[in-house]
């Protein structure tokens, strides 16, 4: 990106709620076990929230902790992006609840909305206003909380055993180190593909926006075409890690640590 600045991550946090779901938990609720869970997924437990934790919660737990490593306060904020699947309501933005309960002042606060790559489209968008100086610091919060919009029957046991809940935060900030900092993002999509792993009500495709028959079919969980997913995972990773080696005249011996995507072990392990 000629005449933009380097940006780095100057400050990073984490929190996923405290309660710990397991295998044999889910179990109880559908006809799975164990061995078919990890066998498939290799996740053996997850987070979820209880009483009333909400989304707001996790993403300001994790985004204090950011704070905290970058050693700046709320009030030293010039944007907040967050990146979420799941709305604490259908409106306003998840960003706009943060920022009240960080208690910044009127900066903006957008939300990103595209699923499973939204951090990365989210740190690729805070990188390009602090490099092109727009701001000079960006908090960056990917939050989801699956808990509660997961179908616990058999019926949605391909995607309700794999997710849980938890929020990840960077501060981004302009880099003193030229050769220090986010080096590049490189971002793609596959529209055609969208039904293979998604919700599809309630929404603006149904009049009303959401209709007892939506509920009662069970259209408002999850859907996964496994196979489907796990195969183009499998295939497009191994691509875009290729792509972003070679965008930096880089080889696979000369990176130290990888950092995938973890909802499948099995995808990484291939």
């Amino acid at each position: 990106m000629n005449g933009f600045r380097r940006v780095r991550i100057v400050g990073t946090g984490m929190y996923v709620p405290p309660r710990v779901v397991t295998n044999h938990d889910m179990a109880q609720w559908m006809d799975t076990s164990d061995e078919w869970i990890q066998q498939r997924t290799g996740v053996v437990e997850r987070h979820w929230a209880d009483g009333d934790i909400t989304l707001t919660d996790i993403g300001y737990e994790a985004s204090v902790r950011a704070l905290e490593a970058a050693e700046i306060g709320p009030e030293d904020l010039d944007a907040i992006i967050v990146a979420s699947l799941t709305p604490i309501h259908q409106f306003p933005g998840n960003a706009v609840f943060l920022q009240d309960r960080l208690g910044t002042s009127e900066i903006p606060a957008m939300d990103l909305r595209c699923q499973c790559t939204g951090f990365i489209y989210a740190l690729h968008v805070g990188s390009l206003f602090v490099g092109s100086g727009q701001y000079e610091r960006v908090l960056v919060v990917g939050a989801e909380m699956h808990s509660v919009g997961l179908d616990l029957s058999t019926r949605g046991r391909d995607v309700s055993v794999i997710f849980g809940d938890g929020a990840g935060a960077v501060l981004l900030a302009p880099s003193d180190d030229a050769d220090r900092g986010i080096l590049s993002a490189h971002l793609h999509a596959e529209g055609r593909y969208g039904n293979k792993l998604w919700v599809e009500g309630p929404g603006a495709a149904f009049t009303p926006y959401c209709t007892t028959e939506l509920v009662e079919s069970g259209r408002i969980w999850p859907k996964m075409e496994g196979r489907f997913v796990f195969k183009h995972a499998v295939n497009r990773l191994p691509e875009v890690m290729k792509e972003a080696l070679e965008a930096n005249k880089c080889s696979l011996e000369d990176v130290d640590l990888f950092l995938f995507h973890q909802a499948n072990l099995r995808i990484n392990e291939y």
